[in-house]
């Protein structure tokens, strides 16, 4: 499968297919590389709750709008919780978590709309980024997929919630981000019973025992595997051979630096047509 990512200015990635189909919209995942931070959370550090100064973390963001020709202030931003809510926004949400934790939005771990101006963020540190698109009705949506939010089918709501709009799971493409790989995820017993019953009807396992309670845990096969089962074609379906953990140059990882890292961050947006300017 061909790698849907292309890496830009070392900065940040974007989802390559996407970009050549349509001028507008701007969908990819930032990197460690070219910020202000300094320490544990060095360069460019997108996450507000890590310790990271606040001023830093702002600047990290203006410099990533920059780059994206997407202002701050038409950013969207979340409080992530590792749960399944999933919130559709609008234009008249811009800014809301875009310079600041406290104005973002609370509990949650999606975000979907229509609307140009829109830029829907969220943030990583080896959880899974899913990006959603409908062609035909211009939606748009980011989720945040950590184990707990991929057992409990957060991927599989967003696609619940674009139904209830009117579109057709067949008519839904979706990406699967950097993320942590199966080699450096390693999960117990309790991990894979979850995955078990959500996978009970699938003869394939996105996990390999390695010793006593442990286990290899792939968890962006997992993702690919519950939004099939929810609709989407295999054919529309791409996954990123990126890894947080071992890709060291690129991404902060939370496994790999014992918790003590940055942010890195999904986003996905409609800029106006450019006829309107």
């Amino acid at each position: 499968m061909k790698e849907p990512f292309v890496l830009i200015e070392d900065q940040y990635l974007l989802i390559d297919s996407w970009r050549h189909q349509n001028l507008q919209l701007v969908a990819g995942f930032s990197t460690k590389d070219g910020g202000v931070s300094s320490g544990n959370f060095k360069t460019l550090n997108t996450g507000f709750h890590v310790g990271d100064k606040l001023d830093d973390v702002q600047e990290n963001r203006r410099i990533l709008a920059e780059k994206l020709s997407f202002p701050l202030d038409e950013w969207i931003g979340a409080e992530q919780t590792h749960e399944t809510y999933i919130q559709q926004v609008s234009s008249l949400d811009a800014g809301k978590g875009a310079a600041d934790y406290a104005s973002s939005f609370k509990t949650t771990d999606g975000f979907y709309t229509k609307d140009k101006n829109v830029l829907l963020t969220l943030c990583y540190a080896d959880c899974v980024p899913l990006y959603f698109l409908a062609p035909a009705h211009g939606m748009i949506g980011v989720a945040h997929a950590g184990w707990k939010g991929t057992v409990n089918g957060i991927a599989r709501k967003m696609v619940e919630a674009w139904q209830r709009k009117g579109i057709k799971s067949t008519e839904i493409f979706a990406v699967i981000g950097p993320s942590i790989c199966s080699k450096c995820y390693v999960v117990d017993d309790k991990v894979i019973d979850l995955v078990q019953n959500l996978l009970e009807d699938n003869d394939e396992k996105p996990y390999n025992l390695i010793s006593d309670g442990q286990y290899h845990l792939d968890l962006k096969q997992l993702n690919a595997m519950v939004l099939q089962k929810s609709g989407i074609p295999k054919s529309q379906i791409d996954v990123t051979s990126y890894c947080t953990s071992c890709n060291h140059d690129l991404f902060f990882s939370h496994r790999r630096d014992n918790g003590k890292t940055g942010r890195l961050m999904s986003f996905i947006g409609w800029k106006e047509d450019l006829g309107k300017q």
